[in-house]
Order: structure tokens, then C-alpha cells, then sequence
């Protein structure tokens, strides 16, 4: 996962460093104040990614996912689909995430399927790093969001059509 704090947006990216010290170009940096900037807790600001996978061991297809973009919890498990947007950087608290959905209706669900990833604000693990209950109502209330048909017996599903753009490769 990459650095989310506000603060890393205005610095130089690390991979900058190390063209530059492949580039032969003479350049200076003051280390201590790059990791000073870093290390003030007063940039930090807490955020937690999950990858939500399909854990069960069923294989079926889905015929209904959750839309990317903008997800609120009342605080009782139960989601809404707040408004679409592209960026996590649109999660305004720890109450709404930015969920970028995977696996959408046609496409297979079985067990280990990534079904979406989700970002929020602050922390989703204990000090044990553990799932912490916040987490496990999201990965829950996301993952009802999925409808699916099983297989039949001898019925293979339609091929999903190929979408311009589309994340997976079939």
C-alpha cells in the first residue's frame, strides 16, 4: 500500500530518488528534513485498505455487485451507496469508504475471488493486527452486497462480455 497522508502528495516520490541517483545528475538533499517531515505524527493521517474476497467454498456467478465509489456505514452494519466517485481521497470520515468494485455481475465467484478493495479513513486492525470489529462490519455489509445464482449441473455460465477498459483479463 502506498503512503495516503495529505502530506506525501507534496513531496517527492521515492522513485524520483532513486532516478536520481541513477541519472549521474549532482544533486543535494537534506535527509533529516525529508525524514523529519515523515516522521511529524502532526502529517499522519490514518488509513486502512482491505482487499474483500469471496471466502466461502462455493463457486457461483454473480448477478448483482455493489457499485464503485462512495460507501456509508450507519454504524450498525447496514451500507449505503453514497454518490460515485474515483478517488479515495473523496472519503470525508471514518464512517464512508471508497470501495473499487472487482468482480461484477456474470463474472465467477469462488473461493479466494477478490469481490472489490475498500479504503477508509483511520485504522481497521488492532495493535495485534487483528481484523478490529470496524473492519469486519465493512467487509460484511460490502460482501452483502453481492448477489449470486449457483451453477447448475451441467450449465456453464455465459461468458461475460469484454467491456473497453474493464479490469480483468479474461
Amino acid at each position: 500500500m502506498t503512503n495516503h497522508a495529505a502530506f506525501a502528495h507534496a513531496d517527492a516520490p521515492l522513485f524520483l530518488f532513486h532516478l536520481l541517483e541513477f541519472s549521474d545528475i549532482p544533486f543535494e538533499l537534506d535527509v533529516d528534513a525529508l525524514n523529519g517531515r515523515w516522521a511529524d505524527t502532526a502529517n499522519i493521517d490514518s488509513w486502512s485498505q482491505l482487499v474483500i474476497k469471496h471466502t466461502d467454498d462455493s463457486v457461483d456467478v454473480i448477478t448483482e455487485a455493489p457499485e464503485s465509489g462512495i460507501w456509508r456505514s450507519n454504524g450498525d452494519g447496514n451500507l449505503t451507496y453514497a454518490r460515485f466517485d474515483y478517488h479515495r481521497r473523496a472519503v470525508e470520515s471514518e464512517q464512508e469508504a471508497f470501495f473499487l468494485r472487482i468482480s461484477g455481475s456474470g463474472d465467477y465467484r469462488y473461493e479466494g475471488a477478490d469481490l472489490g478493495i475498500l479504503v477508509t479513513r483511520g485504522r481497521l486492525m488492532t495493535k495485534n493486527f487483528k481484523l478490529n470489529a470496524r473492519a469486519k462490519m465493512w467487509i460484511e455489509g460490502i460482501r452483502g452486497q453481492f448477489q449470486a445464482r449457483p451453477l447448475g449441473s451441467l450449465e456453464a455460465p455465459p461468458m461475460p462480455a469484454l467491456q473497453p477498459g474493464a479490469f480483468k483479463i479474461l
